[in-house]
């Protein structure tokens, strides 16, 4: 073989290994290629779905702590979903609802950290369910509050996610429960009277439900204590932390918004609807009671503003706002239009020497709304003491566990 025919040869072998491990470098850079497209995709599904959690409760008379229940929840994920047990369930495991399912749908729903709800739910987390929550709504976890939740049984309603491994547990709201609030309502009532018609059914049933909040109660001193205790940091937390645009419609609309309910809801949502910002005045405890009566407010000043701060349709509240809007008012908070509804306690306000919106009204940025739902204060009052041998039973099943919640209380760190 001369030099020249080898000189070929060695050209031949160099081309077709650079021909094969062109192949082959090819093939790793298209596998490498195709296999971080697929790692993309899946992240960019994964971070689309992000994170499911799954809150249920019954949301009977829902508060501030129900509230901040669903914020601490969201906070465990990218997505809520709240399931509001039907009345049938409650009925069977705690005894009557004061407020009925559609109610509780509503402000469920008005709950600012809610993404979803779902109606109907159980009130025990059955294998059934859960495999429902699981396949069907792509649950990641269940969360629910350090406090206990007993069924009938005595057995734990979340054993089964618990044992799935899909359980967190959020820290309970201090200081305040459905329980409590009724024992308010009751005590109250019979704080204004007691002197003209005392009824033996109605004092067993507030000393029932008062658990501590009275003092003196025999001698007819009682005076209501709420154990909440407010910090700036809960405040900041229910924030939305922003303000109104430069060219923002600013509504405002005040009241007390005692036991914060879906008629409430309801007008806010309307009243949200009419402008770029909803400014609430949020009434002192003090202006509650002379407009009022002495036994209002049920719930204090700032557990009025917690609730309201809650509400998806509220942007900011002025916590304690006078009780007449004033011209200096109007320009300070930029008010573009002041309305009230027609449902209210306080509906009469056009035949009082000092009507407090007397000033919107001369200005004419005052408008009367039609409120969507004829629910006040008063009709969820009325709604227990109609029914007050139901919740009586009611409350002693619920005294006991809370009396062993707060014996067994550990610290639970929240976020």
């Amino acid at each position: 073989m001369n030099k020249s025919e080898m000189e070929k040869q060695m050209a031949a072998k160099l081309l077709t290994t650079c021909l094969i491990g062109g192949a082959i470098l090819g093939g790793i850079c298209y596998c490498y290629c195709n296999w971080n497209n697929e790692n993309g995709l899946l992240n960019r599904r994964k971070k689309k779905k992000g994170i499911r959690v799954y809150m249920d409760g019954c949301f009977d008379m829902m508060h501030y702590g129900h509230c901040n229940a669903l914020r601490q929840a969201r906070a465990l994920g990218d997505h809520l979903f709240v399931g509001v047990v039907s009345d049938s369930e409650i009925i069977a495991n705690k005894g009557p609802p004061v407020t009925p399912l559609h109610e509780r749908l509503t402000m469920v729903s008005a709950v600012k950290w809610v993404d979803e709800v779902i109606p109907d739910a159980p009130y025990a987390i059955t294998e059934e369910f859960m495999n429902k929550l699981f396949n069907d709504y792509k649950i990641d976890y269940i969360i629910h509050g350090d406090d206990p939740c007993v069924l009938p049984d005595g057995t734990d309603a979340y054993a089964l996610a618990k044992q799935a491994g899909r359980y967190k547990q959020i820290k309970r709201t201090e200081g305040v429960s459905s329980t409590d609030i009724v024992g308010r309502m009751l005590l109250c009532v019979r704080e204004r009277s007691v002197t003209d018609n005392p009824n033996p059914k109605h004092s067993s049933l507030q000393r029932q439900f008062s658990h501590g909040h009275s003092h003196n109660f025999e001698d007819n001193t009682a005076t209501r204590i709420s154990h909440f205790l407010p910090t700036s940091r809960r405040i900041v937390q229910f924030s939305n932390g922003r303000g109104p645009g430069p060219d923002a419609r600013i509504v405002y609309i005040d009241g007390a918004f005692d036991l914060f309910h879906a008629g409430h809801v309801e007008i806010l949502r309307v009243a949200r609807d009419l402008g770029d910002f909803l400014l609430v005045g949020i009434h002192t405890d003090q202006t509650v009671s002379a407009t009022r009566g002495a036994h209002r407010p049920i719930m204090n000043l700032h557990e009025r503003s917690l609730s309201v701060l809650a509400c998806r349709y509220v942007d900011e509240v002025i916590i304690g706002a006078p009780w007449e809007v004033s011209k200096d008012m109007l320009t300070t908070f930029n008010i573009s239009l002041v309305v009230h509804g027609t449902i209210a306690e306080n509906h009469d306000f056009e035949k009082e020497k000092s009507n407090p919106y007397a000033v919107p009204i001369s200005m004419g940025v005052f408008k009367i709304l039609e409120s969507p739902l004829d629910i006040t204060t008063t009709t969820i009052i009325r709604r227990i003491l109609s029914n007050h041998e139901a919740y009586q039973k009611r409350n002693e099943k619920k005294g006991a566990s809370e009396k062993r919640y707060y014996e067994d209380k550990t610290h639970v760190t929240e976020d």
